[in-house]
């Protein structure tokens, strides 16, 4: 009798979010508030033409895995997250990518513009660290368990 062949193990990719966030001190309270999920990688840039660079490097030596989600401040040196979400959401190869606005601003006029420009959802940062640490659940819960994604292929859970 011959053995079945067995698949080839494949080494599923950790799901990365991009967190492009000039305040440190904003940057390391999502840092500690993610400690609960192990199989995330957060990439923490602290600018817009930062971040449009690292999404859009041109080095075919590396391998350009793309994040599976973009937590974007609107509020950011050099080209505000207004500018990188529209250039995000004109790019052929970057515009699947989910992009959440968190911010701090609750102005009507942010949210509007940012869903126009594209943005998948728009979170204001609560002021309290236990309900900024259950709304990054939440969105991890969502869009990193639940949601299915072109850029994941599929929901975690299938």
């Amino acid at each position: 009798m011959q053995k079945a062949m067995q698949p080839a193990r494949v080494r599923a990719r950790r799901t990365e979010i991009l967190h492009v966030e000039d305040n440190t001190a904003e940057a390391e309270l999502l840092r500690d508030a993610l400690a609960d999920f192990p199989e995330l990688t957060l990439r923490t840039l602290v600018d817009g033409v930062e971040a449009l660079a690292y999404l859009r490097r041109p080095d075919a030596s590396v391998p350009c895995e793309r994040p599976d989600l973009i937590l974007l401040d609107l509020d950011l040196p050099r080209l505000d997250g207004r500018r990188v979400l529209a250039e995000l959401k004109a790019d052929p190869t970057l515009r699947m990518i989910p992009v959440i606005v968190l911010s701090g601003s609750s102005l009507e006029a942010d949210l509007v513009l940012a869903y126009e420009l594209g943005a998948n959802a728009y979170v204001v940062k609560p002021a309290q660290l236990n309900q900024f640490r259950a709304v990054v659940r939440a969105i991890c819960d969502f869009w990193c368990g639940a949601a299915a994604s072109p850029v994941r292929r599929g929901a975690a859970g299938r």
